[in-house]
């Protein structure tokens, strides 16, 4: 498997453990999507990076630290994005009744895995 299958691999299996998800992609930091399980995925990657921007700006100023994670309400759900080791993010979309805790745990851990798999394969030397 290629790092993109693993890691539309791993959004598959995070859609079956939550199933209140709606939509699930991961995407590098400048809004390059690495792999969807959604529709619009290169607007909503787009949209990310402009947001981690604002958010990683926000919390560096207010002495919080680095970006971890983004939570967005709306009348109809939930948009969330986590950190997903050093270049990527994961981005969620779920219906109004999630249970936001769990959200955040299997997302967590997910975006743990997929940053392994990109950060992996960023590390890897090139051959010449």
């Amino acid at each position: 498997m290629t790092a993109e299958e693993d890691v539309l691999a791993e959004l598959k299996r995070l859609r079956l453990r939550m199933p209140q998800l709606t939509g699930a992609l991961a995407a590098s930091t400048d809004g390059l999507v690495l792999a969807a399980d959604s529709g619009d995925a290169e607007g909503v990657a787009a949209l990310t990076a402009a947001a981690l921007g604002v958010s990683a700006r926000l919390t560096e100023a207010t002495g919080q630290g680095r970006f971890r994670e983004l939570l967005v309400r709306g009348d109809h759900g939930y948009v969330a994005t986590y950190a997903a080791g050093s270049a990527a993010v994961l981005t969620l979309l779920a219906g109004p009744r999630v249970n936001v805790g769990r959200l955040h745990l299997e997302a967590r851990r997910s975006g743990a895995r997929i940053g392994e798999l990109v950060d992996g394969v960023l590390e890897r030397p090139e051959l010449s």
